[in-house]
């Protein structure tokens, strides 16, 4: 099975890259719409993930990956959620902010362009190697 490749928003005043960095791995929790939900069920150990930063700085800036598989969410407290665990993979060459993105031909099509809201989304192979040829980040390697 291939690699498959995946989007995940997170504010960067609750969780920025650089405390993701630091503290190694985490656990992505706390997603409380289905689509999203949906998503993290179909992640694979070894996807990679675009890790943007949402409402400000509006870019992508570093690469993770799937340590764990789907499991249930121990942050809610009733419901059927899910959680994965990630972990970080690189930084990205340079910031791609979601002007730059809306402007791309490849890039103008992903979700995070037609699905605002959505916090946890899918991405293209296609679309994956584009952020990183945009921000000059080596994609042999990820």
């Amino acid at each position: 099975m291939s690699r498959q490749y995946w989007l995940v928003k997170q504010e960067p005043s609750t969780y920025p890259w650089e405390q993701f960095v630091k503290d190694g791995s985490t656990q992505w929790d706390g997603v409380r719409n289905y689509q999203a939900r949906n998503n993290l069920r179909l992640m694979k150990k070894g996807d990679r993930v675009l890790y943007y930063h949402s409402v400000s700085g509006k870019e992508i800036v570093g690469i993770a990956e799937v340590s764990r598989e789907y499991f249930p969410d121990p942050t809610a407290g009733s419901g059927d959620w899910s959680a994965v665990e990630l972990k970080p993979v690189k930084a990205l060459g340079s910031p791609l902010s979601l002007d730059a993105i809306k402007e791309d031909e490849v890039l103008s099509g992903m979700a995070l362009v037609r699905q605002s809201r959505l916090s946890v989304m899918p991405v293209t192979d296609e679309q994956f190697r584009r952020v990183c040829e945009l921000t000059g980040t080596r994609s042999a390697k990820v």
